[in-house]
């Protein structure tokens, strides 16, 4: 354990990465919901314990500074850590889960709030639980000091600046309107340009949406239950959900639980999936006895969904760069009753090539900036850098190339991303179609009723969901039809 006294500030942004959200540690740090900026800058009192144990402040501290010092999603930090302290008794580790999620959140705020102290103070873990005790927790100040003074052996008193920043803090709100919207919106400040640039006169309003946490939605597997079944499998464990609004599929808990003791998750019924991410794997329209591959399958989610909407009829590929993410989806296909799926290392190119225009459709769920699913993933926004646009547009531009040959006459490649920026949605499109003049774009009306029902959501040819307008993800589909060789 490191011991949660000061420290030298850690390196900045990391590179981002996409997120496995079956990962049974991403479903801890998410399982306590965060508060929004402005209930957490209103002067009631949050709901936490009276008293605040020291060993579950100076635990705070170590998880947050094993997140901030690691390039590595913080899913994969938390289950190292609660692996390495498994003496923290249920209750702290969950108040420490919240503390930590919500500190991700809302880093920009308060970072902005050591900032305006003058103090010269670089933020670090303690700094920003400290500063997260004061303004969303509304802790006194005369308590944050005496938990500090007598927990010798678990945090370090407080130094001088310290114990200003905390009497800087008391009674202050976390978002007041003075403050910039992308520290009250909890976004990295160089990105904001580009959220200008995606969502014009709309930008507060999405992005203080996308910074909250999202509400957990499972898939019905339709290999094994209706959503009826599903539903009633989920009541009958004490569990409350409705239907999704857009995906036929969906089902929305009314509160975020331990998935680990889902029953109905264990047995194949549902699967933890973001309604966008149901839409897009519906787009697709995979049909019993076709041919598809899911190019960039990753963590399997999506191929779940393929296979159910092809009900085991067909051939299913299910392809990654990186095999060992496909390696660790074989107990979910096999608890899914997923049986026509096969896994293939997408870096052996020589077998890709030999399926030359054979395929019915193609998926590229493509590696992005991941901004659209920020709500799902607190910490991705601060692992994002600058310089990973140019190069993850490139890569995606070489994924699409790679994949177009694949596509039979007549055959779709359904292009999907979980970003909002143009230039890894529409201007890649638009790009792509250049480049490969025997494609055309499918609107996306065209395919919805059909494979999702309802009024379609697409306000044009391509479909960008978003967490103001959806309530979902913020998801990007297009799809993209060979019309000749």
């Amino acid at each position: 354990m490191t011991r949660a006294g000061p420290r030298e500030p850690r390196g900045g942004a990391r590179k981002s990465g996409r997120p496995d959200t079956g990962h049974a540690a991403s479903r801890q740090l998410k399982s306590k919901r965060a508060p929004s900026p402005e209930a957490a800058s209103s002067p009631k009192r949050a709901s936490h314990p009276a008293s605040l144990p020291p060993a579950e402040i100076a635990a705070s501290i170590d998880l947050l500074a094993a997140i901030e010092s690691t390039g590595r999603p913080a899913d994969a930090v938390v289950a190292a850590f609660l692996r390495s302290r498994p003496d923290l008794p249920a209750p702290l580790r969950g108040r420490m889960l919240a503390r930590v999620d919500a500190v991700l959140r809302q880093r920009a705020a308060l970072d902005w709030w050591i900032a305006a102290s003058r103090l010269g103070l670089d933020p670090d873990a303690r700094l920003r639980i400290l500063a997260q005790l004061l303004l969303a927790e509304r802790r006194a100040p005369e308590t944050v000091a005496a938990l500090f003074a007598g927990a010798r052996g678990l945090l370090t008193p407080l130094g001088g600046r310290e114990e200003a920043l905390v009497a800087a803090l008391a009674g202050k709100p976390l978002a007041p309107p003075e403050m910039p919207l992308f520290a009250r919106a909890g976004f990295p400040a160089w990105v904001e340009p580009l959220l200008g640039a995606a969502f014009g006169e709309r930008l507060e309003i999405e992005m203080v949406a996308l910074a909250q946490a999202a509400p957990l939605d499972l898939r019905v597997n339709r290999l094994k239950a209706s959503r009826e079944e599903a539903l009633a499998a989920l009541t009958a464990e004490g569990l409350r959900a409705q239907p999704t609004p857009y995906s036929p599929l969906g089902l929305r808990l009314e509160r975020r639980v331990d998935l680990g003791r889902c029953q109905a998750l264990m047995t194949g019924l549902v699967e933890p999936q973001d309604e966008g991410s149901q839409i897009a794997a519906l787009l697709v329209d995979a049909k019993p006895g076709q041919y598809v591959i899911d190019y960039c399958a990753g963590a399997g989610g999506k191929t779940l969904a393929l296979a159910a909407a092809m009900a085991n009829h067909g051939r299913l590929v299910a392809a990654d760069v990186v095999f060992g993410r496909l390696q660790r989806a074989r107990a979910r296909l096999k608890r899914a009753g997923a049986f026509n799926v096969e896994r293939r290392d997408a870096t052996i190119r020589k077998w890709f090539k030999r399926q030359a225009g054979r395929v019915d459709r193609v998926l590229v769920d493509a590696p992005c900036t991941g901004i659209g699913s920020w709500r799902r993933v607190a910490d991705a926004r601060w692992r994002l850098r600058p310089e990973d646009l140019p190069e993850l547009v490139a890569r995606q531009r070489a994924i699409l190339d790679e994949a177009a040959p694949l596509v039979a006459l007549s055959g779709r490649l359904v292009y999907v991303t979980c970003s909002v920026l143009p230039a890894e949605n529409e201007a890649q499109v638009e790009a792509f179609l250049a480049r490969h003049p025997g494609f055309a774009l499918l609107p996306v009306a065209e395919v919805w009723a059909e494979t999702v029902g309802g009024a379609c959501l697409a306000s044009g040819p391509m479909l960008q969901l978003t967490p103001a307008r959806h309530g979902t993800g913020g998801f990007f589909v297009a799809i993209l039809e060979r019309r000749r060789a």
